[in-house]
């Protein structure tokens, strides 16, 4: 039977450099066996005051820590890293970038619930997971789930992050199979949307904030070029950028 691996990094900061200090997980065999994994790690990388600012992780707190290689999470990472099972993460590329950095070599199905959401709820206007949390009205569900897991939910912390997902992916769940009545599995679904980029209705940043890309392409074609050319974009923006300039 597969295993969902849902899970969540904090790190040192976000550059080339930066390293994991803690990972949350939720290795989820069946809706009766679900084990969770919060654990914290050292490294020689120092903890940026930004990242800090977020996660409120400071050196101290890491100092005693085993190192990554030394979790009990990671252990079940490797021994579970087949095809038949799903790696979890809201904005996924990031989190297996982390991951990477400490050797690690994908094999598991991957589901972004960042993506998933965007293709889902086109409509809604931002797709971060705390603005979810309160938009979908997760929070409302999540200290039962939590008293249930023996978790403890705060923003910005691996393990908090993770059972507010876990909650997103229930939903996402639903709405696949609303929105495509067709497909029989909808995890398998969410996997295709995964791997297909969105293409964005509005701008989420810069001068032109909130306006449609559709307008915007026609009005100010030289903006969309300029955004090309000078800014680093995720993949769904630098997707819907191509489409409407070409």
């Amino acid at each position: 039977m597969a295993k969902y691996i849902l899970f969540d990094t904090e790190t040192t900061g976000a550059g080339e450099s930066d390293r994991i200090i803690q990972v949350g997980a939720l290795i989820v065999y069946s809706k009766e066996k679900i084990e969770v994994y919060d654990e914290l790690c050292s490294t020689d990388v120092p903890i940026s005051l930004e990242a800090m600012e977020v996660h409120n992780i400071t050196p101290d707190v890491i100092e005693n820590q085993p190192p990554y290689h030394e979790l009990e999470f990671v252990k079940k990472l490797e021994a579970y890293n087949q095809e038949e099972n799903y790696l979890i993460a809201h904005n996924i590329s990031f989190d297996l970038s982390m991951v990477k950095k400490e050797g690690f070599d994908n094999h598991y199905t991957l589901i972004d619930t960042l993506r998933c959401a965007k293709h889902l709820l086109p409509d809604s206007p931002y797709h971060r997971l705390q603005y979810l949390r309160y938009a979908l009205g997760l929070y409302l569900n999540e200290g039962e789930e939590a008293a249930k897991l023996g978790i403890t939910i705060k923003a910005h912390d691996a393990i908090g992050d993770v059972l507010v997902m876990k909650l997103l992916l229930s939903k996402l769940v639903t709405l696949a199979k609303e929105q495509f009545p067709e497909e029989k599995n909808p995890m398998l679904t969410l996997v295709k949307l995964t791997n297909t980029p969105v293409l964005m209705k509005t701008f989420k940043f810069g001068k032109y904030k909130g306006r449609e890309v559709s307008e915007i392409a026609n009005e100010d074609r030289g903006y969309l070029k300029w955004m090309q050319g000078n800014l680093e974009l995720d993949e769904d923006m630098a997707f819907t950028l191509d489409y409407y300039l070409n």
